[in-house]
């Protein structure tokens, strides 16, 4: 839940009686997502009932908006979405190229076609919001925060778009005894914002880390050290309780992992030949995210077993995981499960965000799997229940979770609020994370390498150790990018981009990116589906604050504004 202004205490009268403090201004750029795979969408009327083949990661919301915009029932519109070559947010809305794709389909009664240019990409979908920051931190001398101030003011496009929650870091993340967060939004003619990887998150956790490391700095105390003197054992601005915070474990692992502890701590004492060298780190939170989802199982007596839900596969091995929950709950080979997805005709799935869609998904199945085992009848010793339906005459058992009728889909919205607002008055669920990077700094080009990274995370259980890295190490590329290269340009004049392709608009490549070593503490969360916090969005937050923070450390300046390029150390 996006939480844009909080207070507790009175934060800047504590931050002007702070015996140690730093008041600092942040700044970060327009970004924009670039996937492998560009928006695309195929349209194909018969009569009034329409097919769509689109790259998106909501189905549902696809369907609804068209059914709204043409002025026909959902229930005629048929959404296909099979394989996204990568999203990160940015087909999570539908954007002008459906709209006229789906038209241009009715008025030439012909199926049609479009795929997105690159430019396309950056000129007809929304990106990430620019920021300007600040970030407010007063202590007592033993390092404790008394005041925390993080205000942020960010554009929005005057049709559509919204704020990202991009103060929301400092509800959660430090101890201090005052808060003030807030956010403020100005309407401009641009093209609208949108979702991006972490939004919110990845752009404030840079502010609120590079500040603290400053403060670390003034104080003369250990980056990390000040970080755990601050750790909340409740969730600082409300008091709830945290389900399974483990920032502490994460920081303590990854320092170990790294070799935190021979960091020199005077900036600029640390080189390999002529290379500045410098150490940073940062903390990560994410909040996890549940929505509704709607599952069929079916369990044949050949002890093959068919799950059938809506939900997406943008690359991270959804249908994967699913078919690992589902094969452990039946006790079948993984091999025997197949998983249909991607599809509207399926039950409704959840869309693909927030690193939601594993958690929601595996809640209704876990609960389809239990009620079919019911329905099928307890095995004798070493039997299995395919063979209790072979034993019984049955050819299938089937299990449903959530309905598709307008009953039920009233039920299931009225159920699930139910839960997530009992859930959100007790308890502040979400992955962490701590971050630490090497960084070498050329004193006469300030050219930057990333020379080294160790993450260490909380997402609670690992359902697929390969695909959950990967999105880990995924984030953190993402990250890099934008702390040292990513920059989408305006012309203020008209508000056009200037740069709408990948020559000019610079992501990491593959000799950017250093080893990253990635480690899960892989504990499961009690108040989740199968303990699952979710890891596709933590691994990018705090990239950007530990790059930052270990650029100051390298060469003495602290970076106020990203991207971190050859003109700022100069």
């Amino acid at each position: 839940m996006q939480h844009a202004d909080g207070t507790k205490g009175d934060a800047e009268s504590a931050l002007a009686a702070a015996p140690v403090s730093v008041d600092l201004h942040f700044t970060t750029p327009r970004y924009h997502h670039n996937a492998l795979e560009p928006h695309a969408t195929t349209a194909i009327w018969n009569g009034d009932r329409l097919t769509v083949h689109e790259a998106t990661q909501s189905m549902p919301w696809v369907r609804s908006h068209l059914a709204l915009k043409f002025g026909i029932p959902a229930s005629n519109i048929r959404v296909i979405s099979l394989f996204v070559g990568g999203a990160f947010g940015g087909k999570t809305n539908i954007w002008p190229g459906t709209i006229l794709t789906v038209l241009a389909a009715r008025l030439t009664g012909r199926p049609v076609r479009m795929a997105l240019s690159r430019a396309g990409v950056f000129r007809a979908t929304g990106g990430r919001q620019p920021s300007i920051q600040r970030v407010a931190l007063g202590a007592d001398h033993d390092g404790r925060l008394t005041a925390l101030i993080h205000v942020s003011t960010a554009p929005v496009g005057k049709v559509g778009g919204g704020p990202d929650q991009i103060t929301s870091v400092a509800r959660h993340v430090y101890d201090a005894a005052n808060i003030r967060h807030q956010q403020h939004v100005l309407e401009l003619d641009t093209i609208s914002n949108t979702i991006y990887r972490a939004p919110g998150e990845a752009l404030g956790s840079y502010a609120l880390e590079s500040a603290v490391d400053e403060l670390a700095y003034k104080l003369g105390m250990d980056p990390i050290e000040l970080r755990l003197r601050n750790e909340p054992a409740k969730n600082p601005i409300d008091g709830k309780t945290f389900s399974h915070r483990q920032m502490r474990q994460c920081f303590a692992a990854g320092a170990g992992r790294f070799g935190s502890s021979a960091r020199t701590p005077t900036p600029g004492s640390m080189r390999d030949g002529r290379w500045l060298v410098g150490w940073g780190t940062a903390a990560a939170f994410h909040p996890a995210w549940q929505f509704p989802a709607n599952v069929t199982v079916r369990l044949n007596a050949d002890g093959t077993v068919l799950v059938r839900c809506g939900f997406h596969e943008m690359g991270m091995g959804g249908a994967t995981a699913q078919g690992q929950i589902a094969a452990d709950a039946l006790g079948v080979p993984f091999e025997a499960v197949t998983v249909e997805y991607g599809d509207t005709n399926l039950p409704t799935g959840p869309s693909a965000g927030g690193s939601g869609q594993t958690a929601s998904v595996a809640q209704s199945l876990v609960a389809a799997c239990a009620r079919l085992k019911k329905a099928v009848g307890k095995p004798t010793s070493g039997e299995s229940y395919a063979q209790v339906l072979v034993r019984a005459g049955r050819d299938h058992a089937e299990a449903a979770i959530g309905s598709d009728t307008r009953f039920g889909e009233i039920k299931g919205q009225v159920q699930f609020m139910a839960k997530f607002l009992a859930d959100q008055k007790r308890w502040v669920k979400a992955a962490c994370g701590a971050q630490f990077c090497e960084v070498r700094v050329d004193p006469d080009t300030g050219e930057v390498r990333v020379s080294r990274w160790t993450g260490v995370f909380n997402v609670g259980r690992v359902i697929n150790a390969k695909t959950t890295m990967s999105q880990l190490r995924g984030g953190i590329v993402m990250g890099m990018g934008i702390a040292l290269s990513k920059e989408t340009l305006l012309d203020p004049r008209t508000g056009r981009i200037m740069n709408p392709s990948l020559s000019e608009y610079h992501v990491p490549v593959h000799a950017d990116v250093p080893p990253i070593d990635v480690y899960c503490l892989d504990e499961p969360d009690p108040t989740m589906p199968l303990g699952v916090l979710g890891a596709g969005e933590v691994g990018i937050i705090g990239v950007a604050g530990a790059i930052a923070n270990a650029v100051h450390h390298a060469t003495g300046k602290p970076i106020y504004d990203l991207p971190i390029t050859l003109d700022k150390l100069l």
